[in-house]
This record gives C-alpha cells, sequence and structure tokens, in this order.
C-alpha cells in the first residue's frame, strides 16, 4: 500500500462515536475496514444530508457489506442522520441500531442489507429505475465487502451494468482477502471486462479515494477497488 493520506477534520470523531457501541457481535473487522471509505463518501462526495435526505434528487448510498455497521452508524451520527446518544444502545432488543441496518427506522439508510449478494443488484436496480424517470442528476453507490463475490448475483449484475452503460452507477469493494475464491486477475479486471471504468486504490488513503470517487467515467458505471489490510491482521 502507499503512504496513507487522511483528511482529518472530523474524522478523528469516529473512533469515539464506534467506541460508544459495546454491544456483542459487533464484527469489529467489518466495521473498520469501511471507515475510511464511509466517511471520504459521506463527507466530501455524498450529495445527501439529513435535510434531504427524502428528496428525489438526492444521491443513494446502499451498503451491501451490512453486517459490522458500527462505522456506517458513527459516520451517520457523526452527520447529524442519528443521535449519536443512541449509539450506546447498538444491537440492544429496542434498539434501532441493529446488527444490521434498517431502512424503516434509521434516516437516510436506504436498504435493509447484510445477506450477501444483495447490495449490488439492488444498486443496478436502482440505477435503472432513475434513468427510466429521466433522473440524470442523483448518483447511486454501493459498498460492497469482497467477499460478497462468491455469490453468483453480483457477478450477473456487473455484467447487465456494463452492458447497458450505467453511468450514474458507482461501486466501492472493500478488499481485505476475505473472498473464498477471489478472481483472476485481480476484482477490477473483471469490472473492467464487462465494460466498466475501473480502479485500485489504497481504501485508507483519503485523498486516493476522493480522486478515485470524483473521476470522471462517461458512458460506463464505475467501481473502485479499495485495498485494505488482510482480515484478521
Amino acid at each position: 500500500m502507499t503512504t496513507n493520506t487522511r483528511t482529518a477534520t472530523g474524522f478523528e470523531q469516529l473512533t469515539d462515536l464506534m467506541g460508544l457501541m459495546t454491544g456483542a457481535e459487533k464484527h469489529g473487522p467489518a466495521a473498520t475496514s469501511t471507515l475510511d471509505v464511509l466517511w471520504v463518501l459521506y463527507d466530501r462526495v455524498l450529495r445527501v444530508t439529513p435535510a434531504t435526505a427524502e428528496d428525489q434528487d438526492r444521491d443513494r448510498f446502499l451498503l451491501s457489506k451490512g453486517h459490522g455497521p458500527m462505522a456506517y452508524y458513527a459516520v451517520l451520527a457523526a452527520k447529524g442522520f442519528i443521535d449519536p446518544a443512541l449509539l450506546p444502545s447498538f444491537g440492544a432488543y429496542d434498539s434501532p441500531l441493529g446488527h444490521h441496518p434498517d431502512r424503516t427506522l434509521i434516516p437516510g439508510v436506504e436498504i435493509a442489507s447484510g445477506s450477501l449478494g444483495h447490495g449490488l443488484p439492488l444498486a443496478v436496480g436502482s440505477a435503472l429505475g432513475l434513468r427510466a424517470q429521466g433522473l440524470a442528476g442523483p448518483a447511486v453507490w454501493v459498498l460492497l465487502g469482497d467477499a460478497e463475490f462468491d455469490e453468483g448475483s453480483n457477478h450477473e449484475a456487473v455484467a447487465f451494468a456494463g452492458a447497458y452503460g450505467l453511468d450514474r452507477l458507482h461501486v466501492v469493494v472493500i478488499d481485505n482477502s476475505s473472498a473464498t475464491h477471489g478472481w483472476q486477475g485481480g476484482i477490477a479486471a473483471r469490472f473492467a471486462a464487462e465494460g466498466w471504468s475501473a480502479e485500485t486504490v489504497d481504501g485508507r488513503d483519503h485523498e486516493a479515494l476522493y480522486a478515485a470517487f470524483t473521476a470522471e467515467h462517461p458512458g460506463r458505471p464505475r467501481v473502485v477497488v479499495a485495498r485494505v489490510e488482510p482480515k484478521g491482521n
């Protein structure tokens, strides 16, 4: 990996916010692997705020990597979508902050996620639906883990999105070497073969992430593979 560069303003508070969530089954590595990507997206890229979370023209963010959502909750709290006072209730019976995010309970959450292989097909459907409505402004972003590509539904979604040129669709893959099989030539190469704009970057380097997230990709969907330390290290 390259030398990390991280945006300082606001990012440091996330560790404290995550520390408020002390329930069991936290899936800590799954959460911390996404922290930098989530922060850069919500701090600098996504066009959605607590005030615009229901607007038709908002960007859509779908968390497919829905297990271990502590980092997601921390970022949502930092950005005002949820009250930080809720965080200590994480995982409790009567808490809205479950072990998988629930779109009916948490403002700004687009899908109830957790089962592998669902998020990317849903994102493809969202991008296709926006196109059918003539809404060219909203972007659709989906965050996946590399292990989700053990599911065949994702391969079908990659092929479909590339063939239909869904250029408002953006995928971020957290690669922490969790996949059972792996992809010949790497994850980005598989997307590129289906017509996607593809790039692999250091998943802890905020400036590299921002540059990759904002790169032009006319007529093609975009994937950014964010490499982080292997799970368990």
